[in-house]
């Protein structure tokens, strides 16, 4: 296990270097000229040029990557944003306190709610329950979380008043924003947590379980379910990253100040450093999340454990990669 997280985390440096290469890329072929947006338009040509010289601006795309890369993966310097003036790295660290409360929030309830729902839909398979369950879920999923945010703001906000419409300092602003962003992740889990236990209690040892006279409760929860997490987990650890990369859309449409709305802040500025911080940190905790899943799956499946100890060294670590 040691030598296959080192192996994990070390490829997390090309995978880096990838999301560099595409951002950088992606922001260098972009519209705009950061000396004229930080000096504004009333500056002379004269002083764009020495602010695009002094930023390095007029070097070859070549020369302005290599800096880049020299100085996040040799220095830790993300630079600094053309807006602030203050290091990029301290501006994700403000945000990322926001950013971690609602991913984390947001994975528990729709973990809470989500497998529950999806072992009861499977166990009364056709019924109408289980009708009613997978029509839920097939809105949910469809349903845009901008949209879904603000039908929650006008309803339980601006009719009701139950909830504040914005910010995420107290309990009662969480609520919106982490229904907003569980909810179609939600549907998902519900839906894969059905079809991985209905696969699971047509198994043989499911059938011996109920034959020795167990409760229906323990062959349920304690067998069939142990059994079926492989898929559910993958699940919610992909929608972990998901949210902790920056859940754009609700931190928008609820004012929070968090990783995605400053990389949309960064977008409307053209701070370019702001913009490819955020995202190779949004790269970062992706993989830092499918890595921790990875662990998870010896913890929770002991067959997996098994094959890992037996198998040993390199040939161990393919079985997880």
């Amino acid at each position: 296990m040691p030598r296959y997280i080192i192996r994990r985390l070390l490829m997390l440096i090309p995978v880096l270097i990838g999301v560099a290469f595409v951002i950088f890329s992606l922001m260098y072929l972009t519209p705009g000229d950061p000396a004229r947006i930080i000096l504004g338009t009333q500056a002379t040509p004269e002083t764009i040029k020495a602010l695009r010289t002094e930023m390095g601006l007029d070097d070859s795309f070549v020369v302005q990557f290599g800096r880049y890369l020299f100085n996040v993966f040799l220095r830790g310097d993300l630079g600094r944003t053309y807006v602030t003036k203050s290091p990029v790295s301290r501006e994700i660290m403000a945000a990322f306190p926001q950013t971690l409360k609602l991913a984390f929030w947001s994975v528990l309830l729709l973990t809470v709610v989500g497998i529950p729902v999806g072992v009861i839909s499977a166990v009364k398979q056709y019924s109408w329950l289980d009708n009613t369950v997978m029509l839920l879920a097939m809105i949910a999923t469809a349903m845009p979380v901008f949209w879904l945010g603000l039908l929650l703001i006008l309803f339980f906000s601006v009719h009701l008043g139950w909830f504040p419409s914005s910010g995420f300092g107290t309990p009662m602003s969480m609520v919106l924003p982490c229904v907003a962003v569980a909810t179609p992740s939600m549907a998902v889990v519900v839906r894969m947590t059905r079809s991985s236990m209905l696969e699971v209690i047509r198994q043989d040892y499911i059938r011996t379980a109920r034959a020795k006279g167990q409760r229906e409760s323990v062959v349920i929860f304690c067998h069939a379910l142990t059994n079926a997490l492989i898929p559910i987990i993958t699940i919610i650890g992909l929608q972990f990253g998901v949210a902790l990369g920056g859940a754009v859309l609700t931190e928008s449409v609820f004012s929070i100040h968090g990783v995605g709305r400053l990389m949309v802040d960064g977008i409307k500025m053209r701070d370019y450093p702001l913009v490819q911080g955020s995202v190779l940190y949004t790269a970062f905790a992706f993989s830092v999340v499918n890595l921790f899943v990875d662990i998870l799956y010896a913890c929770v499946d002991p067959r997996i454990k098994a094959q890992y100890r037996r198998a040993g060294g390199r040939k161990g670590a393919k079985i997880f990669g």
